[in-house]
């Protein structure tokens, strides 16, 4: 880099914060008329677009610094979970917001992620063949499974559906191993990706989400993660299937067949759906360490889509009462 250039450099900086102080200032004296929209219309106003062309990036995204909970708790005992957040995502407002902000274990949730790389780095109509990593066999019992082998061959769509709707720890590492090379490869692709997503309170070290210290997130990140999945029609399609049925060519030429579900009990009929919006579906998770989590996509009658997020409830019960009070405080001309 040139001097000349370093000089500049030093110059936008200063300017810049003189930029920002102003928009504070701005901010200020406007009172509440949105005091995140005040400063990026400054910014987009008064900003070098020479040297930056872009849009920013919070421009498009729901932001929350503190709790946001109606008076009474909306219904939502904030007591027994961790965290839970209501996000709509067209109105880029947060709704309900309690320790959104706070590091914690994802369980499976943690797959969202690795469905997107996926979907963003590789051919989803390839054929996968698994590797043996991945077997079956080597996961426990009580870790869920989609009973793929080493050598079955399948696409990576279908693999794609094993993950979300059977919550398939075997499917992630499948995945993991054709799309990056290698888990730790994958990983670090994953947390690349969360890095552009400015999730910077994440950290994974595998695709499928069992526990480990050094793997964690925050329900603001995992809603960052989860809007961007959005935004791909692959991913919507797939939470939105109640049950996938799929071809597997085992290693001796042999073809079976498995049928794989969705995992919420709004999918399974074991809870009553809310009343307020339509769940389109989402991801599950569960190990003892994380509790009971579940981020949703919903969408009201007339199709504003809404990211409902609880993360460690002590109970299934608890996690599903909670979440439908989350999305039935969606507001009714909404």
């Amino acid at each position: 880099m040139t001097e000349e250039i370093l000089i500049g450099v030093r110059c936008t900086d200063k300017i810049y914060r003189l930029l920002v102080v102003t928009a504070a200032c701005v901010v200020l004296a406007s009172g509440c008329k949105g005091p995140e929209k005040v400063v990026v219309a400054y910014e987009e106003e008064n900003y070098n677009k020479d040297i930056y062309r872009g849009s920013f990036f919070a421009e498009n995204l729901c932001t929350a610094t503190t709790d946001i909970i109606p008076e009474g708790g909306g219904g939502v005992d904030t007591s027994t979970l961790n965290s839970a957040a209501l996000f709509d995502v067209n109105g880029r407002t947060v709704d309900f917001a309690c320790r959104i902000h706070e590091r914690l274990y994802p369980a499976s949730t943690t797959k969202i992620m690795t469905a997107l790389v996926a979907i963003k780095n590789a051919d989803l109509s390839a054929t996968v063949t698994v590797s043996p990593y991945a077997d079956v066999s080597n996961f426990a019992s009580d870790e869920k499974t989609c009973g793929i082998k080493g050598g079955d061959r399948l696409t990576l769509l279908d693999l794609l559906h094993g993950l979300l709707l059977e919550s398939g720890n075997d499917a992630a590492v499948a995945i993991a191993v054709h799309v990056g090379g290698s888990t730790d490869a994958f990983s670090q692709m994953m947390n690349d990706e969360a890095k552009r997503l400015m999730a910077t309170n994440t950290n994974f070290v595998n695709s499928n989400g069992l526990h480990d210290e050094n793997h964690y997130t925050t329900a603001y990140d995992l809603y960052l993660i989860f809007n961007e999945c959005i935004k791909h029609e692959e991913f919507v399609n797939i939470i939105n299937t109640k049950q996938y049925t799929v071809q597997i060519t085992g290693n001796d030429g042999s073809v079976r067949q498995e049928n794989w579900a969705q995992t919420n009990f709004y999918a399974t009929g074991k809870a009553e759906s809310p009343t307020a919006a339509t769940v389109i579906g989402g991801k599950t998770g569960t190990t003892d360490q994380a509790g009971n989590c579940l981020i949703l996509l919903n969408k009201t009658l007339d199709e504003s889509p809404y990211i409902s997020i609880v993360m460690g409830a002590n109970t299934k019960e608890l996690l599903y009462q909670d979440m439908t009070a989350l999305i039935n405080g969606i507001p009714a001309n909404e």
